[in-house]
């Protein structure tokens, strides 16, 4: 198995962000992965009032 340096992974889109999410959040919660992927896809916030810290 030949290892990738840095400078070659292919970048990363937000479909494969949400795929990977939806399933290790799955296998933690017993939910359907596509239910939680369906959920992050609509973009309804369940704490609007909430941000990231900086």
């Amino acid at each position: 198995m030949q290892k990738r340096s840095k400078d070659n992974r292919p970048p990363l889109n937000k479909d494969a962000v949400r795929r990977s999410v939806a399933s290790s959040t799955a296998i933690e919660t017993g939910e359907s992965s596509f239910k939680i992927e369906a959920r992050l896809k609509s973009g309804e916030r369940r704490f609007p009032d909430l941000t990231l810290a900086n």
